[in-house]
């Protein structure tokens, strides 16, 4: 199980830190991803970390601004985002992986989900 908090509201320009615990199953070999799903859009990816070796992947509308990270002790993964636009308004989903590298940006590579937490940035 996958369970996402730390949303919330924050005014552009500021920072907001969401966790993803995982439990149930050993991620250990997963890539994990964060989402986001504005009002009337698609999901679209944002970032994902290799548990192994910590390789990090963004999308270009948040690299420089957005950092994903992980603690394998206490099985969580974390998203820093700093810099907040409007725009970064979504509710934000965590997501576990064992597909391929290549294919870790679509939302079918991931099998797991954890519940969103809503981020809203005003302007």
């Amino acid at each position: 199980q996958l369970q996402a908090s730390g949303g919330g509201l924050a005014q552009a320009g500021g920072s907001l830190r969401l966790s993803c615990a995982a439990s149930g199953r050993a991620f250990s070999s997963y890539t994990m991803g964060w989402f986001r799903q504005a009002p009337g859009k698609e999901r679209e990816f944002v970032a994902a970390i290799r548990w192994s070796g910590g390789r990090t992947y963004y999308a270009d509308s948040v690299k420089g601004r957005f950092t994903i990270s992980r603690d394998n002790a206490k099985n969580t993964v974390y998203l820093q985002m700093n810099s907040l636009k409007p725009e970064d308004t979504a509710v934000y989903y965590c997501a576990a992986s064992k597909a391929p590298l290549s294919i870790i940006a679509t939302i079918n590579a991931y099998g797991s989900w954890g519940q969103g937490t809503l981020v809203t940035v005003s302007s």
